[in-house]
């Protein structure tokens, strides 16, 4: 493994072009303090530098409740966490110490949003992860299809597209009249079940219609996984322990 030295001193870090980007954001954004100790852990252990978007990301913010708190970005584990979102050492089960042959089990979990959808991060090839896309690209595992698609970019691409507004539209057709009433007073480790469930042609057809209930995140996962193995006989793999 790279020493810790090696990952945070280099040339043109990340995080100035990185913090002119949280703060001109075109979607509500809540950033959180990081715990220096605990953010220097998760780095190491990522293994990657402070020149990406992903290395600055960690090692200066606990994470980032967007637009309302719709999607949640894992960072290190934050300083005051009074939304008790979890850092993404914990999310990706990473190892108590540094261990040089730990690998995420899949795709490196980064996001999830409120109806249990998770970003992550290509590992490996398709072959090895079973995820779809290249070594690098960004992932999503979509709650109306029980699937996970290629997004065609890498994490820093798509971080500044989530900031300059694409939830927007990426969720067009997912949200309903009101959801900014309901979202806001959930914790970083809760989502909202939907009833008929969002891949229900009942759903699709009448999304504002259905009824919502405030789960932990990490039931809402684990139905989603479920559901796909008892409807089309596929595991999606590792959603993230939210």
């Amino acid at each position: 493994m790279r020493e810790l030295s090696e990952l945070t001193e280099v040339d043109e870090p990340a995080w100035p072009l990185l913090e002119a980007e949280l703060r001109a954001a075109k979607v509500p954004v809540e950033v959180l303090d990081a715990d220096p100790g605990r953010a220097a852990a998760t780095l190491h252990q990522t293994q990657v530098t402070v020149r990406s978007y992903l290395g600055a990301f960690l090692f200066r913010t606990g994470g980032a409740l967007v637009d309302d708190g719709w999607l949640r970005v894992y960072g290190s584990p934050a300083a005051h966490n009074d939304r008790r979102l979890p850092g993404l050492a914990r999310v990706n089960g990473y190892p108590g110490a540094p261990d040089p042959a730990w690998r995420p089990a899949g795709g490196l979990v980064v996001a999830h949003d409120v109806l249990g959808g998770a970003f992550a991060i290509q590992g490996g090839t398709a072959e090895e992860t079973g995820l779809p896309g290249s070594p690098g690209e960004m992932v999503y595992f979509a709650p109306d299809s029980l699937r996970w698609d290629a997004i065609g970019a890498g994490y820093g691409a798509w971080l500044s597209w989530v900031l300059a507004g694409g939830v927007e539209e990426f969720y067009e057709g997912l949200r309903w009249p009101g959801w900014r009433d309901e979202v806001p007073s959930l914790t970083g480790g809760e989502g909202l079940s939907l009833y008929p469930p969002l891949w229900s042609v009942e759903a699709h057809q009448d999304l504002a219609g259905t009824s919502r209930a405030v789960v932990p995140l990490g039931e809402l996962l684990g139905f989603a996984k479920e559901t796909s193995l008892q409807l089309d006989g596929v595991d999606p793999g590792f959603l993230g322990d939210a």
